[in-house]
């Protein structure tokens, strides 16, 4: 039986925790609460981290340029991301190299809708830095090719436009759990094109951090969650051509009690930042 001084201690912790209101709590992947200064210290050990947001959350989107910014007070950053499609890096490019405060990346870049308030600050980072900001994702179109016809479409592609895509063939494993769970909870709408189209994501994101990979540099990737969830999507792809490549994953979740990581979002990921489901969105 557990003594009441045990019980009262719990009990006021739990008052402080509710008085404090905090918006946000990291967790390990086993559901040891842990700081966000013990995931930084992890990331001295790694080549590539791979941070998983929502994309429309402010704490996941103020996180990640914290998060860079403490990297960069000690190694060399390459950054890169999924909101930036290959055939837009000519405009990052211009922007990037562009001493004027008032420079702009071309309308052609495809922005995301949340560019200015979510990935904006990350870029300028780079700009402010002199740091590579690599446009990882496969051209919206070219997914949608894969979606509607299989990696098969990829074929009929230019060779300049495969520059902007993974080699083909495209591995591909079915049974991975992410993508079988895809086609579970879409109800079977899309058939198997449907996780194709998303492996097809993942191995160009994976593709183009491989090859902007830099020695003494941290290679810090932005992605939607569900792309390294559960230590599959880029990371499988990372992993497929490079198997003892150095990564650390960072997933986002929301519950509605954050004081413990619930059961379904355990190792989801090396770090899991557990956000109020309350906290506002950015669209």
């Amino acid at each position: 039986m557990r003594s009441i001084p045990f019980l009262a201690c719990l009990l006021a912790h739990a008052l402080i925790f509710s008085q404090q209101k905090p918006a946000y709590r990291i967790f390990d992947k086993s559901g040891r609460e842990t700081t966000y200064a013990r995931m930084l210290k992890a990331t001295s050990k790694t080549e590539v981290v791979l941070f998983g947001e929502f994309h429309d959350n402010a704490i996941s989107h103020w996180l990640e340029l914290e998060l860079a910014k403490d990297l960069a007070q000690r190694t060399k950053l390459v950054l890169g991301a999924e909101m930036f499609e290959a055939d837009n890096q000519t405009q990052l490019d211009g922007y990037l190299q562009d001493p004027s405060e008032d420079a702009q990346i071309d309308s052609t870049a495809r922005l995301w809708p949340n560019y200015k308030t979510d990935y904006k600050p990350l870029v300028d980072f780079a700009k402010e830095k002199k740091f590579t900001f690599v446009a990882t994702n496969i051209p919206r179109r070219f997914a949608g090719l894969v979606y509607k016809k299989g990696f098969e479409a990829l074929e009929t592609l230019t060779d300049a436009e495969k520059n902007w895509i993974a080699p083909l063939p495209i591995a591909y494993d079915a049974n991975l759990p992410g993508y079988v769970k895809m086609v579970r909870e879409m109800g079977g709408h899309g058939g198997d094109n449907l996780p194709k189209a998303q492996a097809v994501k993942d191995a160009t994101m994976a593709y183009f951090i491989l090859r902007n990979l830099r020695d003494g540099s941290v290679f810090l990737h932005y992605n939607g969650s569900y792309h390294s969830d559960d230590f599959e999507g880029i990371f499988w792809y990372l992993r497929q051509r490079r198997p003892d490549l150095k990564i650390l994953t960072i997933s986002t979740v929301t519950q509605a009690n954050i004081s413990s990581l619930e059961k379904e979002n355990l190792s989801k990921a090396d770090f899991i930042l557990v956000i109020d489901e309350d906290v506002t969105k950015t669209y």
